[in-house]
């Protein structure tokens, strides 16, 4: 048994969390149409080297860190609960459990989501079987990717502050879209709510902040293209 409220709160948590993740799979499929006619827009525009896949996942999860706003009582950075630090052992088990078998809660039947018609749009037949998966990371690979880079030594660079090193600072993103080989880690609520603290960067609420290696940004500033 348990007398922690916040666990309890997150056992129940867990036992829907399935379900609430299938209807935020619908809420994104309404909306997916304009996502991807925005993301091909975005190729057409910059070039080959874009991937709309990417910018269309990255623009979801921007839409559920904003969403975070709704439920932190006006502050601009959401922290972790504290028993998000250490979740219960159980907990963690029942999330996995209820994924492989499904929500034991009924789950509505509905018609075609609007965003799955778009098979016949320029550009769009090969993204229209896309599905978004809200907790599923970006996979990434090549030599920049290569986990024996990271050690306790290794120095990073908040992607805002390369992007105006590399004279892109007015393109938000820019430099993502460029050059999409280069590591990037996606910081959560916590490492942004201690960025802040340590005045490293603003508190910036939804909005997206990535860490890069320094290591690369000096070698692309070094590089013909930027020196």
């Amino acid at each position: 048994s348990f007398t922690d409220p916040a666990v309890s709160m997150d056992l129940l948590r867990a036992v829907l969390q399935p379900s609430i993740n299938e209807e935020i799979r619908g809420v994104f499929n309404k909306y997916m149409k304009f996502f991807q006619k925005a993301a091909i827009n975005v190729r057409d525009n910059v070039g080959e080297e874009v991937d709309p896949e990417q910018l269309i996942q990255e623009t979801c999860r921007s839409c559920l860190e904003q969403a975070k706003l709704l439920f932190s009582d006006g502050k601009k950075v959401v922290p972790r609960l504290p028993h998000e630090q250490a979740v219960p052992k159980r907990a963690r088990q029942m999330d996995e459990e209820l994924n492989r078998r499904g929500s034991p809660v009924p789950k509505k039947r509905k018609g075609r989501p609007p965003g799955q018609s778009l098979s016949n749009d320029r550009g769009v037949s090969g993204m229209a079987a896309w599905k978004l998966k809200v907790s599923e990371p970006v996979r990434r690979d090549g030599p920049k990717w290569d986990p024996s880079r990271l050690t306790e030594t290794t120095t990073f660079v908040l992607g805002s502050r390369a992007n105006k090193a590399l004279g892109m600072g007015g393109t938000r993103g820019r430099l993502y879209i460029k050059h999409p080989h280069l590591f990037k880690y996606a910081a959560d609520p916590q490492d942004k709510h201690w960025l802040a603290e340590q005045q490293h960067m603003r508190a910036t609420g939804g909005k997206m902040a990535y860490l890069l290696i320094e290591e690369d940004i000096r070698d692309l500033a070094a590089s013909d293209d930027y020196r």
